[in-house]
């Protein structure tokens, strides 16, 4: 089948094709913009990758360890979460696949919409099926991962407080790991952000090229210049601003 004849099967206007490009060289290219900018700039990540050392620091130094699983049970609970959350959000989605004409006729209801093909609608649910499909595994892998550092943690000996620093490749495999989890977590959450500007592609292109701009924008602006990443990084911890 010809490129002409499929664009023409599906309704697929180059509007659409530059929307969705865009849309894809965004959700794949801003986790990579994120690694290379934060070796360059101070991130919300890598600052937190430095708390992250000082509570291991902490944890070796304790003979009672409770403290360092309950954190680490709380940040499982939030993988979990999303990870469950994930699935039902699947769910729907491929429910709603067998109800392809139903959709259309809510879709087409609307103001300022564009009409799209039963072929087209069903590759936007498509898209988004892949993008959760994509933060499922993200999610899960986060949980693994802490779960390993959960057991690296049962397993450290407790090392005098004058000299930790002496059993730092321990510390450091931790904290690096704990750092892998937090990079899946947050890769799986941003998924959640572009899924929010994909639906807007069931309305218009133009909405869609907007809303991820919109999406790199405030990820961006959290990562590397929010109120949040300046507390933590400033040495008198009192602040009065909004969050």
């Amino acid at each position: 089948m010809s490129p002409e004849r499929l664009l023409a099967e599906l309704n697929l206007s180059w509007l659409d094709i530059s929307a969705l490009v865009f849309f894809l060289v965004c959700w794949i290219g801003y986790p990579l913009f994120a690694v290379w900018r934060g070796r360059r700039s101070p991130s919300l990540h890598s600052t937190m990758d430095r708390y992250r050392r000082d509570w291991m620091l902490r944890m070796i130094e304790r003979d009672n360890r409770m403290v360092d699983v309950n954190i680490m049970r709380n940040l499982t609970r939030s993988s979990q979460f999303f990870a469950s959350t994930t699935m039902l959000v699947l769910g729907a989605l491929i429910a709603l696949l067998g109800y392809v004409q139903q959709a259309m006729d809510v879709v087409s209801g609307l103001p300022f919409t564009v009409k799209a093909s039963q072929r087209l609608l069903e590759i936007k649910m498509l898209l988004l099926v892949l993008i959760f499909v994509y933060a499922f595994f993200k999610f899960s892998w986060a949980i693994r991962q802490l779960g390993f550092c959960s057991t690296l943690i049962g397993a450290a000996p407790k090392m005098p407080k004058e000299n930790p620093e002496q059993y730092a490749p321990e510390i450091n495999r931790i904290a690096a790991i704990t750092s892998y989890a937090g990079t899946n977590f947050n890769n799986g959450l941003r998924s959640y952000y572009f899924a929010l500007a994909a639906m807007t592609w069931f309305l218009h292109p133009w909405l869609m090229l907007a809303a991820t701009a919109w999406v790199v924008y405030v990820l961006q602006h959290r990562e590397f210049a929010s109120l949040t990443l300046r507390t933590l990084q400033a040495n008198d911890t009192s602040t009065d601003a909004r969050y």
